[in-house]
């Protein structure tokens, strides 16, 4: 953490575009080692940078073609400085190398941005992921402007925010490292003078302070409306602004003919935060309303801000210009009696609508306007109101030739009440199938049904359900009292019906049903959404969007889907929603269930098949994503991710989850969300409109080949986790998962149930504590045996594997990520973990099987795709890793020694936030572990 040079950051050919890199790391570094020293202490510093120093000696004895001796030598020293460190000394090295990830994350980030902006400025050709790349591609295509433009009519492109239980950034840390970022972007600058740059430095000096004196941990336990809070930041931070900027760049991209095009609002923001109650007993109606009240509070305080910047500007005087009749009767509305304005009367339209919006966030939010309004107006009763006052501005502003003063704030936000409304984002509800069932069958027993429902056949219960939503009655009664479950599922759909109704149809829109599995399944939801007016006989106010989990119901979701619009009842309802069905597909417990590339071929012929179904019953389908952030989870570059998906399956655009970290990630800099945004259009825009595949005749052998590698790897995975006496144990203590529940991480619990069944725990931690031991197996585990075993008695295939990974974007996609996965997997770090497993019979009889598996993954890959070493077609983040693991290394020593401790009987409270600040590091330092 001083001015050395990062760890393997050797110079080399490509060295001179990462020199700002590594001179802001080294920057982040000695001013992170300034603070240490002065307020650590020099003992704790250099103690700090003897550990940093063996940390890096140790990586490059790994390195240099595996220097064993020299590695031995260096861990043997790492572990004679930290296992004898009493633990406040411990809490200083894990925060120490903690912050250091963070900062480096930050400097990576800068970096990105920067290379962006020299990119963009010298005029290079469009890369992948650009909203150009994408247009160039589907005009070489024959895509022509009339596709495109429909495409965009129908589409919806929705990045849906989720709370998570294993998001470990606080907020008041995301904010001071925003502002380290801006400090260091802004030391690009050619005209930077030396008073600011002494200034800049002062400022980061005191931000890395402040950073070491802020607790990393909370104290209690995340509230869900504290995690509304946290994701609202975002739109703060980046939504509010790109999404306008990136409609108004696809837009100018689009027009190259002359002709102005405004593009549809297809892209819009999602949100489970405050709605998503499946496993969550915190979340219910009066979450809901926090969630609603407080993002009216964001769109309405932002739109405020923007009129109130507008009314400074605009100070268009009649005596000079003549504005519309249509401005003057708007002017005239406001009654704005200031004498010093009765010749500006954009400036007294913009009064008059400052009012009417002050008064649309009292109603709706319950909020008052700052500064307060000039006079006295009406509500909004309606976003499109805003707009159209909004757009008189805008036409009488052209007629007088003044168009150029309304693009700089007037059009963007124009956009972003189109986009936002008065609602933000749109909320989904989502409960478990298990819970509709129980609810559905009270109901049922409470209005007089003989029949218990719980035992019925699917058939009956189908026939019961069509019959309830072909006739007016509601089951439920508001004299009857219910089960407190029961009664609180009806509570937050009549609040829901209620909100939709005072925030606009997009502000609840879908319902999603977790493990969904049958059709009653999704017949439930949609009798209790009748019960509250948001499904009528032959009207559905509110998207119904069964959740398909598991392996098995990914294989059974294309005929679950056929017979449910075999129901006429049901198939009307979907013909009332312009004949859109959307259907989520579950990425987390899927491989959770049956493993990585069982899990990835699972979801891609589910697409496929439902692609087909849904064609012959002649509805559009919208597939709604739920990825995680670690690849066993279904994370990864996001573009590549959905030009890997299956032809047809982009058509009506799509839904995805972005959780956790990630979100963080992507969207705390306004310039890298706008990136990642701009990213996500660009790939649905390319899938959404041409077959991304172009197999031909090899698509036969491909998937005949995938369905026998995913055969195979099932059984290796399923025989490991379901079939192994002992693992269920061995994962509980080679990992730190009973410590992750104990976290304050999110408001969720990390088991759906007290068990301690593999099956009964939620996918996040249970790929996050894979993780953090560094072994990362929800990512890979499984391949080299399915390799082996396709292969056995015919002799090396792997040239068709090469073909299918240079050909296939599906393929290529699903090795990229185990490639990334298998880079950050660490086995030596991770039989440190093992040593945790009392049972050496079991630790080294399940290792063994673990490290061998590994060993077959990883020749195969390399074989594969044709490198001698991980990432040699990823120089960036090979460097990234490279020159970060010496930061992790000591971090997760640490961690193994603190869990031992706490096992053994230490658990003061000390011990536990050490643990907890080891976890922190390691999700900061691996970024896409949760």
């Amino acid at each position: 953490m001083t001015s050395a040079t990062p760890a393997g950051d050797a110079p080399d050919a490509a060295a001179d575009k990462d020199l700002p890199l590594r001179e802001d790391t080294r920057l982040l570094g000695r001013v992170l080692g300034k603070v240490l020293r002065e307020h650590a202490g020099g003992e704790a510093f250099e103690r700090i940078e003897a550990i940093r120093r063996t940390a890096i000696r140790f990586r490059r004895a790994e390195a240099d073609g595996g220097d064993a001796q020299g590695a031995a030598a260096a861990r043997a020293e790492l572990v004679a400085l930290l296992n004898p460190l009493p633990i406040a000394a411990v809490l200083d090295v894990v925060r120490a190398f903690s912050y250091f990830s963070h900062l480096a994350n930050l400097a990576e980030d800068v970096h990105q941005n920067r290379r962006r902006r020299i990119h963009a400025i010298a005029g290079s050709p469009a890369r992948a992921g650009d909203l150009a790349s994408a247009l160039a591609a589907l005009r070489e295509a024959g895509i022509g402007a009339d596709a495109l433009r429909c495409w965009f009519d129908t589409a919806l492109v929705s990045p849906v925010l989720t709370a998570h239980p294993t998001e470990v950034q606080r907020r008041s840390i995301l904010d001071a490292e925003r502002e380290i970022a801006r400090i260091l972007a802004s030391r690009d600058r050619a005209d930077v003078t030396p008073d600011e740059i002494a200034d800049a430095a002062a400022q980061l000096e005191a931000l890395v302070l402040g950073l070491w004196q802020t607790a990393m941990l909370r104290l209690t336990r995340l509230r869900v409306r504290d995690e509304i809070d946290n994701g609202l930041a975002y739109y703060r931070y980046t939504f509010l602004a790109e999404i306008p900027r990136l409609y108004a760049s696809l837009e100018r991209l689009v027009s190259t003919d002359g002709t102005a095009w405004c593009a549809p609002s297809f892209l819009r923001m999602g949100s489970w935060i405050g709605g998503d109650r499946d496993g969550n007993p915190y979340v219910d109606a009066d979450t809901l309303a926090y969630a609603m009240r407080a993002q009216a509070t964001v769109a309405t305080t932002h739109y405020l801000a923007e009129i109130h910047r507008l009314g400074s500007e605009l100070s268009l005087s009649t005596r000079l210009v003549r504005p519309s009749d249509a401005l003057l009767e708007l002017a005239a509305n406001a009654h704005d009696v200031n004498p010093h304005r009765s010749d500006e009367p954009y400036r007294q339209a913009l009064i008059g609508i400052y009012a009417r919006i002050a008064a649309t966030a009292r109603e709706l939010a319950g909020v008052e306007a700052q500064p307060p309004p000039q006079v006295a107006a009406s509500a909004y009763a309606t976003p499109r109101e805003l707009r159209t006052d909004l757009d008189i501005i805008a036409a009488s502003l052209a007629c007088h030739g003044a168009e150029a003063l309304g693009a700089r704030r007037l059009q963007p936000l124009a956009r972003a009440v189109d986009v936002f409304g008065f609602h933000l984002a749109t909320v989904d509800l989502r409960q478990n199938s298990d819970v509709h069932e129980a609810v559905v069958g009270e109901l049922f027993a409470q209005s007089g049904e003989p029949a218990d429902y719980a035992s019925l056949e699917e058939a009956e219960r189908v026939a019961l359900l069509v019959r309830e939503l072909d006739t007016p009655r509601l089951l439920h009664a508001p004299w009857t009292r219910y089960s407190e479950r029961t009664a609180a599922e009806l509570a937050i759909l009549a609040a829901a019906a209620d909100f939709r109704a005072r925030y606009g149809p997009d502000a609840i829109a879908q319902y999603v049903i977790s493990k969904c599995q049958s059709v009653s399944d999704i017949l439930e939801a949609t009798v209790l959404l009748k019960e509250v007016g948001l499904v009528q006989p032959g009207a559905m106010q509110v998207n119904v969007v069964p959740l398909f989990e598991t392996i098995d119901d990914l294989a059974r979701c294309p005929d679950v889907m056929r017979a449910a619009f075999a129901v006429p009842a049901y198939r009307a309802l979907v013909a009332s929603a312009g004949d859109l069905q959307e259907v989520m597909l579950g990425y987390s417990d899927s491989n959770k269930d049956g493993g990585y590339v069982t899990s990835n071929w699972a979801l891609y012929r589910a697409e496929r098949a439902l692609v087909e179904v849904f064609a012959r019953e002649r509805v559009r389908l919208r597939l709604f994503h739920g990825r995680g952030g670690t690849v066993g989870r279904g994370g990864g570059p996001s573009h590549e991710a959905i030009l890997a998906q299956a032809p047809g399956s982009v058509a009506g655009g799509l839904r995805l989850t972005e959780q956790g970290e990630i979100i963080a990630s992507k969207y705390s800099d306004a310039a890298l969300g706008r990136r990642n945004l701009e990213s996500l259009v660009a790939a649905a825009l390319e899938a959404g409109l041409h077959d991304t595949e172009h197999l031909g005749d090899r698509a036969g052998v491909y998937r005949d080949t995938m369905e026998a590698l995913s055969a195979h790897a099932y059984a290796a995975y399923r025989d490991l986790v379901y079939g192994t006496p002992g693992f269920v144990d061995y994962f509980r203590e080679s990992t730190p998962i009973a410590e992750i529940a104990l976290l304050n991480l999110g408001s969720r619990p990390a088991s759906r149930t007290a068990s301690n069944r593999i099956e009964d725990l939620r996918a996040i931690p249970w790929v996050f504590s894979w993780g953090q031991c560094r072994l990362m197996l929800p990512g890979w585990y499984g391949f080299g045996a399915a390799v082996d075993a396709w292969q056995a008695g015919r002799g090396n295939r792997l040239a068709l594997l090469t073909e299918m990974n240079e050909r296939w974007p599906f393929f290529r996609s699903m090795l990229s990520n185990m490639g990334m996965v298998l880079a950050k997997t660490d086995l030596a770090i991770a039989s440190r973990y093992a040593d945790l497993v009392p049972d050496r019979a079991l630790r080294e009889r399940i290792f063994a099987l673990i490290a061998a598996e590994h060993a077959r993954t990883l020749r195969h890959y390399l074989a594969i795709v044709g490198q001698a070493s991980l990432l040699e077609d990823n120089p960036t983040l090979a460097r990234s890793i490279r020159n970060r693991f010496p930061y992790l290394d000591p971090l997760n020593h640490l961690q193994v020694e603190l869990v031992r401790r706490y096992r053994s009987g230490v658990t003061d409270l000390r011990t536990q936030r050490a643990i907890h600040l080891t976890i922190n590091g390691l999700a900061a330092g691996l970024r896409n572990s949760g």
